[in-house]
């Protein structure tokens, strides 16, 4: 475990999670008020903007409202922020950056879900070959971007650490 590694306040991770939240509202307020729901902007063959409320999981993959559902993701969350930081402290920059990013981005899906029943989403890419990509926001977009900095930080240690006898 990197616990040895832990050094004061996770100063990146808050600053992190902080903007991370900061834009995700900020972007989503912009567009509850100037693209109302069913107008669209294009981005050229980059794909359109356009307001969509998902009341399902991340994605929209699993739609209606199911507060079983969402006070799980809630816990999986939590869970695994604590299993993340145990296993390696504020250690290094880039990993309290991953986790500051995926913290940002799910209370930001988390106060949409609380404050509006539904997560603001706007970023439609249908420019890729399946035209049914999925629609999403920043916090979205941060989440993935966090879950792949750990996840690369985490082999990289698994990878490099000495086999240790049982």
């Amino acid at each position: 475990m990197q616990t040895e590694r832990r050094k004061g306040l996770p100063v990146t991770l808050l600053v992190t999670a902080l903007i991370t939240l900061a834009i995700d509202q900020l972007s989503k307020a912009l567009v509850r008020v100037y693209l109302p729901t069913g107008k669209e902007v294009s981005l050229g063959g980059f794909g359109k903007l356009s307001q969509v409320r998902n009341p399902g999981t991340a994605f929209g993959i699993i739609e209606g409202r199911s507060w079983p559902l969402f006070l799980a993701s809630i816990a999986i969350f939590i869970v695994l922020v604590v299993v993340l930081w145990r296993w390696g402290g504020p250690g290094s920059f880039f990993f309290q950056m991953g986790l500051g990013l995926i913290i940002g981005g799910a209370i930001g899906n988390i106060i949409d879900r609380i404050a509006l029943g539904a997560v603001v989403d706007f970023v439609d890419l249908g420019f890729w070959p399946m035209r049914s990509w999925p629609v999403f926001n920043f916090a979205d977009l941060a989440i993935v971007i966090g879950v792949g900095i750990t996840l690369i930080i985490v082999i990289k240690d698994s990878l490099s650490r000495e086999p240790q006898e049982v």
